[in-house]
């Protein structure tokens, strides 16, 4: 990996991150279309890349986040629970996972269908929207987040899928979304740079270059996405058009010729 892909993946990262498109599935199509998907800091690059998104996050609504009442916090904790367990549990499951191109490619394709799908019954069934997250529905929606394991699901759209389900209004739903991407990208990442370490005893000065690199790009592209993803709250289905297309094109590409 050289500073050039370093920034182009921390663009994407930042660009998709909290749209329901799944942004390690871009970079891992991105990374395997550059030919450094195998590279050793590339696998560490796709995690800890999404550090500067979060922080984003942290940045834009760190009023929200920081002074809210003691039962907000239990639920990001009890929705971000889940996903913790099994991530732990399914390590290796999810290392071989971040290495395989058309895993992603299927994902999209698949989720652009549920996204299709659950739009038409959230407009249908839930004509009056609820703002309130109860402790029940935000383990739930950490039970859904579980599926964000395999890349090209989509951590975000996971997990607004599963707060539609449950009739809670856009803003919330893309809003829990954001604040659950904090502690769920901060433990994985800490974990992955532990991992790295631990195997190598030590980082190049080159490969922290490019993890701040990727990082700084992925937080001022988090921001301009965030406010732009605020704004369009109407319907998700073009997200969902957007991932059957690209799904389709990249199962093509593997098929014609491996990724």
């Amino acid at each position: 990996m050289n500073y050039i892909q370093s920034i182009l993946l921390g663009f994407i990262e930042g660009i998709t991150e909290f749209f329901p498109i799944s942004s390690t599935g871009h970079m891992i199509l991105i990374a395997s279309i550059m030919g450094i998907l195998h590279d050793r800091i590339t696998n560490l690059f796709l995690i800890s890349v999404q550090i500067g998104a979060v922080l984003s996050v942290v940045f834009l609504y760190r009023k929200k986040f920081f002074f809210q009442k003691w039962n907000f916090y239990i639920k990001i904790i009890l929705a971000s629970f889940p996903v913790g367990i099994l991530g732990l549990l399914l390590n290796r499951i999810i290392h071989f996972l971040l290495n395989n191109p058309l895993v992603v490619a299927i994902s999209l394709f698949i989720g652009g269908f549920v996204i299709l799908k659950v739009e038409n019954l959230y407009e249908k069934n839930f004509p009056k929207k609820m703002n309130n997250i109860t402790y029940l529905k935000a383990f739930i929606i950490g039970l859904f987040q579980c599926m964000a394991l395999i890349p090209g699901v989509s951590r975000s759209a996971a997990t607004i899928i599963a707060c539609m389900l449950q009739n809670i209004n856009r803003r919330k739903s893309i809003e829990f979304s954001f604040f659950l991407s904090v502690p769920v990208i901060g433990i994985a990442t800490c974990k992955k740079l532990f991992d790295y370490y631990f195997q190598l005893n030590a980082f190049t000065f080159k490969e922290i270059e490019l993890l701040f690199v990727g990082n700084i790009v992925s937080f001022i592209t988090g921001m301009m996405a965030i406010k732009y993803f605020m704004k369009y709250l109407n319907n998700f289905k073009l997200f969902g058009y957007y991932r059957i297309i690209l799904g389709i094109f990249f199962i093509v590409i593997h098929y014609l010729k491996p990724i």
